[in-house]
């Protein structure tokens, strides 16, 4: 199935650790317990690398340079689309940009894969954190430069980050809220100031932000959409291009970073070629010829049926699976409740009873997928069972104000009998509609309003039809008046961005450790921020103190207990049909490529961490 996933890039041991965390009561914050002098952060104090290390274990530090990697973007995130373009701004919420413009830009620290949250220095070779935990103050490299050979200094970072609070994406501006200012003390000298209601999370996720040049962007204009170029200064540059076709991305060769640790092993490709389809079967025969040379492949059937092409037989196609450890987070058709069909909990819960999941997996998916049930499926912050004595302490002030069920076993998606026309589903779908005040006027279902319920289900990828129609056939069964609505990929993301849609689907990835975006996920705040992921509407008191609590946490276990809690009460408000995950990546390549032993725990970084193999790819006829 094709997957619509923000997989956001959430770009986000201490030297003398133990004397440092010693030196500071127990009690007080674990970022005010880093106060000092580091190489790099961490939201709970863990650092995996010393301040002398080499480079990253999961990357191979000799991989040789060149060649390159043409793909279809499996992730995405801010105004990003992977089916056409029409700006190369990817920080602003105007306009549809290309994946993969975060790789031209460098940001003060980066993060360590195969550690929760952990970053280190790229533009900041140390960082100092006041007493408080307030003040960062951020020592730069002075070799750090853009790709036009001009210094990047701490006036261009300060530029930065309060442009981005003013003009950035809704993603990043609504994130930043609590970022108090940025002054550039002297031109290798940062400090960056927080309000003190900050969460732990905040400063890392500004770590992990853009860095822009402020000549560039005085100049130009920082909130419009441009197809031209914008300076900038990482490890690629975009090259040639053909808006709504493809656009490539060159590794700079002279990247002043190229010898850093937290870059060593990296970049590897020289070209990096994003193709663009409306279609997903034409991108599919574009790889069968060889002009995609990776595919993850999202689509069950495709995976299960159509490898099957002369290239597989031959051995110069080859299928890998290889792990994903990551939170799969929430994939489903998403109710918009600002809608007031949707307002009633039991209509949206009723409605989910007309998906048929087994007979989809087994009859349309090839019995590839697990259901989902949980907003932080794959991951241990997963509610399961009776809540704890720990889970309880955090629900108990809200008892009265949230559904009784969240003080039991959480919300969990019905189990049909496979036969994609379960009657007893469908009788308990008729009772609740009942129950919220609908009646049957022969073949229509009448609302309260007086009008029969009618649901569209706006979509950009033609792919989900087969799996959306079997679902609207079991709804007009129960004289729901139901359609699938395709659109261009502009239009699409204008009516999220606008919430203008009844259904859509989407998935959002989640990190390990949670970060502030979770307020854009579910946030009574986001709720009516244009362009937020909180396309359901979520508004309610006690989620957004259940995130709250989950971002005090103290410790990762803490973290842990709030997330369980925060995941029972959302599941508990039906806002979303949960839909299907796996937990792996499904990979179809061209066999030319070579990769390290296995990817990072916490990411799968194919773009920054392979490289094009010589000799497997003189053997195939791919050599160039």
């Amino acid at each position: 199935m094709v997957s619509n996933s923000p997989s956001r890039r959430e770009v986000l041991k201490l030297s003398g650790a133990a004397a440092l965390f010693s030196a500071f009561p127990a009690g007080l914050p674990a970022m005010a317990r880093q106060a000092g002098i580091s190489h790099g952060l961490s939201v709970f104090g863990d650092l995996k690398y010393g301040p002398d290390f080499k480079h990253f274990d999961y990357v191979v530090p000799d991989a040789p340079k060149g060649g390159r990697f043409s793909f279809r973007a499996p992730s995405w995130g801010f105004n990003q689309n992977i089916q056409t373009y029409n700006t190369f701004n990817t920080f602003i919420l105007k306009g549809d940009a290309p994946p993969r413009m975060e790789l031209c830009f460098d940001s003060l620290m980066v993060r360590a894969l195969d550690e929760p949250d952990a970053m280190y220095g790229l533009v900041a070779e140390t960082v100092e954190v006041s007493e408080d935990g307030n003040t960062y103050t951020f020592n730069l490299r002075p070799e750090a430069r853009f790709h036009d050979g001009s210094k990047l200094t701490a006036e261009d970072v300060a530029f930065s980050l309060m442009l981005l609070k003013e003009e950035g994406h809704p993603q990043i501006s609504q994130t930043i809220r609590e970022l108090a200012g940025a002054d550039a003390i002297d031109t290798h000298r940062l400090e960056v100031r927080f309000s003190g209601n900050q969460t732990r999370q905040l400063p890392l996720f500004v770590a992990g932000l853009p860095i822009f040049s402020k000549r560039y962007y005085t100049a130009f204009s920082f909130d419009q959409s441009t197809l031209t170029p914008p300076l900038s200064s990482g490890p690629f540059k975009v090259g040639d291009h053909a808006v709504g076709r493809f656009v490539e991305y060159d590794r700079v060769k002279d990247y002043w970073a190229q010898d850093l640790p937290v870059v060593i092993g990296h970049y590897h490709f020289d070209v990096l070629r994003i193709e663009f389809f409306r279609d997903y079967q034409v991108s599919f025969e574009a790889f069968k010829k060889g002009n995609i040379t990776f595919q993850e492949e999202f689509s069950s059937k495709i995976w299960a049926t159509e490898y099957n092409f002369p290239a597989v037989e031959g051995g110069r196609v080859v299928q890998e699976i290889f792990p994903d450890n990551r939170p799969s987070g929430a994939q489903g058709w998403f109710f918009n409740t600002r809608r007031d069909k949707f307002a009633d909990p039991r209509v949206r819960e009723a409605i989910g009873y007309a998906f048929d999941f087994e007979w989809s997996n087994q009859s349309l998916f090839y019995g590839l997928y697990e259901r989902t049930a949980s907003f932080f499926e794959n991951s241990d912050m997963k509610a399961e069972g009776l809540p704890s004595e720990a889970e309880l302490a955090l629900l108990e002030p809200f008892r009265g104000q949230v559904p009784d069920s969240v003080f039991g076993e959480p919300w969990v998606p019905p189990v049909s009998d496979g036969s994609g026309f379960d009657r007893s589903l469908l009788r308990k779908a008729a009772q609740m509609l009942k129950e919220a005040g609908y009646k049957r006027d022969g073949a229509a279902l009448i609302g309260p309003d007086g009008q029969q319920l009618t649901i569209e289900f706006l979509n950009n990828s033609a792919a989900f039809e087969r799996i959306v129609m079997p679902f609207i056939t079991n709804l007009e069964r129960l004289g729901i008046a139901a359609t699938f609505r395709l659109v261009d990929p502009a239009q699409y993301q204008a009516r999220l961005n606008e919430f203008d849609f009844d259904v859509a689907g989407r998935r959002y990835a989640l990190s390990a450790t949670l970060g502030d975006s979770i307020r854009q996920f579910w946030g009574s705040r986001a709720a009516s921020t244009p362009g937020s992921y909180n396309l359901s509407g979520i508004s309610d008191s006690a989620v957004d103190a259940l995130i709250e609590k989950a971002l005090a946490a103290e410790t990762r276990d803490d973290m842990v207990i709030a997330a369980r809690s925060l995941d029972r009460v959302l599941r508990s408000g039906k806002y979303w049909v949960p839909q299907w995950s796996k937990g792996t990546h499904t990979i179809a390549m061209w066999d030319m490529f070579g990769y390290p032993d296995k990817p990072p725990h916490y990411a799968f970084p194919v773009e920054t961490t392979w490289w094009l193999d010589q000799e497997k790819a003189k053997k195939i006829g791919q050599a160039g």
